[in-house]
């Protein structure tokens, strides 16, 4: 792109934004909003009290420096299963939720990951 195409874009991208500004200026409803914080930071500052201070007087269960979060349950995702694994040649047992296990990894390249798979046992 040209100096003189940047410029021209950039100069139109501005022009576009400075009328979404006046637009928003004149917003009743962010009129109401600014107020709003305005006065609130004006009461902090009169009681010397900091944000995180406030929102524990407002909600106690939310954890300090993070806001409390609802979360649904889904259900898309499932937790693991433990499986235990015993080795029949060596008699080692190894309990795992998942396949990154170092024991388990280097049993499945010695046997194969099929006959590995066969010495797996479901635990609740």
């Amino acid at each position: 792109m040209s100096l003189v195409n940047e410029y021209r874009s950039t100069e139109a991208a501005i022009k576009e934004l400075q009328a979404h500004l006046k637009s928003l200026s004149e917003n009743d409803k962010l009129k109401q909003e600014l107020e709003f914080e305005t006065k609130l930071r004006a009461l902090m500052a009169e009681y010397q009290k900091a944000l995180p201070s406030i929102i524990a007087i407002l909600d106690p269960q939310a954890k300090a420096g993070k806001v409390a979060r609802v979360s649904k349950t889904t259900g898309t995702k499932r937790a693991r299963k433990m499986k235990q694994y015993k080795n029949p040649n060596t008699g080692d047992v190894i309990e795992t939720k998942g396949g990154n296990h170092k024991v388990l990894k280097e049993w499945k390249a010695k046997w194969g990951s099929d006959v590995v798979e066969s010495w797996v046992t479901l635990l609740d």
